[in-house]
């Protein structure tokens, strides 16, 4: 498995897979080409297909076509074998020739790959790869996992989870202070600060349930506007770990410290499923994206209230296996209907998958791998209407 760096990306909104990752692509290749005298991109499959919804041209543009011209191809009908996120650049010079061309795909998270390009830093670092496997050691060694994520990444990961935090904490604290219109047509307000409000006047029990909703909301809209946040594990995710934590955090006075183990938990648990599933949209559906997000969460507060490896084990899978066929149907192609809503939900079914484990001892008949096996096969076994096409499911039904 790679490093947990990979799970928890800063970064700017709307989509990690559609927005980040091409950024990043197209500053590889113009590193490469800085002569050039122009650049043609062909998105293939979903990245063609909901592209414009996700900013991916703007995100291509705003790289290349400071330094020469960038003629944009959307290729929806052509899904390319690798992963359906695929990408052609092509470098011309003046006479209209190719002189470079790259090949590569978006695959989730933030991530690029291809048959044979991997990232720098993509490289193994963990020698287990399964939650039993890592779960065992725990239980033998008297360890915690947050203890084998030190263990393999190092010690330097405090210091960049500790920057994750924050990353996540300012993200709320400017979305929960926020109003107005979120950007791409829909003419959708902010609701952060109103629900926040709104929560003051409830009952506790009521009222600590809707800042959960506020401040997965708060990540959400500062996502879908293009604002700084964390891949956790993906931008359309973003909202349902930093919320949960936050919260804790707030009404629970967990310290630092306490917080920054339980982001090295939650993103072994994100780690395990994008090694042996995906965390991507477009391959998966929205199980890969939400269901990922929330099992990571529900992970992270059970560590806080002092869960064994089992019991966190269990809240971890709880929270993927009631997300399990979940589509990614994006409404005109932008991360906000309904993936703002499904970011307050998942925040809450992690918080309720951590009490229901907290009552048990942890045994339980369905491992958190077999659901990651599951959904791995569900997510395959999707029509593409149902993975980030944006051509069936709620995207449909809207534009009819």
């Amino acid at each position: 498995m790679e490093s947990i760096r990979n799970i928890f990306r800063i970064g700017n909104g709307p989509s990690s897979s559609h927005t980040m990752a091409p950024r990043r692509a197209s500053t590889i290749f113009l590193e490469r080409n800085l002569h050039a005298a122009s650049f043609t991109v062909t998105l293939y499959g979903s990245l063609a297909a909901t592209g414009k919804g996700h900013m991916t041209d703007v995100a291509i543009l705003d790289v290349l076509q400071k330094h020469a011209p960038t003629t944009i191809v959307w290729n929806p009908e052509v899904y390319l074998p690798f992963h359906p996120n695929g990408m052609k650049f092509e470098a011309l010079n003046a006479q209209g020739d190719v002189t470079d061309q790259w090949v590569v795909y978006s695959v989730g998270g933030g991530s690029l790959g291809s048959e044979t390009y991997k990232e720098e830093g993509t490289g193994s670092i963990y020698g287990m790869s399964t939650i039993r496997e890592i779960k065992d050691w725990c239980e033998k060694t008297g360890h915690s996992y947050w203890e084998y994520v030190e263990m393999c990444e190092g010690p330097e990961i405090w210091d960049y989870l500790r920057e994750v935090w924050q990353t996540m904490c300012s993200a709320i604290e400017r979305g929960v202070i926020t109003e107005g219109i979120l950007p791409g047509g829909l003419g959708i307000r902010r609701k952060a600060s109103d629900y926040l409000i709104r929560a003051q006047g409830y009952s506790l029990n009521v009222q600590s349930r809707g800042k959960v909703y506020a401040y997965a909301l708060a990540v959400s809209e500062e996502n879908a506007c293009g604002g700084k946040i964390v891949t956790a594990p993906t931008c359309g995710s973003c909202g349902i770990l930093p919320s949960v934590l936050y919260h804790l955090k707030l009404t629970r006075e967990f310290n630092d410290s306490r917080i920054l183990r339980s982001l090295a938990t939650a993103g072994l648990f994100g780690n395990v499923v994008k090694t042996n599933a995906s965390v991507s949209g477009a391959e998966v559906g929205c199980q890969g994206e939400v269901g990922v997000a929330c099992a990571m969460a529900a992970a992270a507060a059970n560590q806080l209230f002092g869960g064994t490896p089992a019991q966190i084990e269990y809240a971890a899978e709880m929270g993927l296996e009631h997300h399990l066929g979940l589509t990614c149907d994006p409404v005109c192609g932008l991360v906000q209907i309904p993936c703002i809503e499904r970011n307050a939900f998942a925040a809450a079914r992690a918080l309720d998958a951590n009490t229901f484990s907290t009552f048990s001892d942890g045994r339980h008949r369905v491992s958190f791998d077999q659901v990651v096996e599951v959904m791995r096969q569900t997510g395959h076994d999707l029509p593409s209407l149902y993975k980030e096409t944006s051509t069936g499911g709620l995207a449909k039904q809207y534009d009819e």
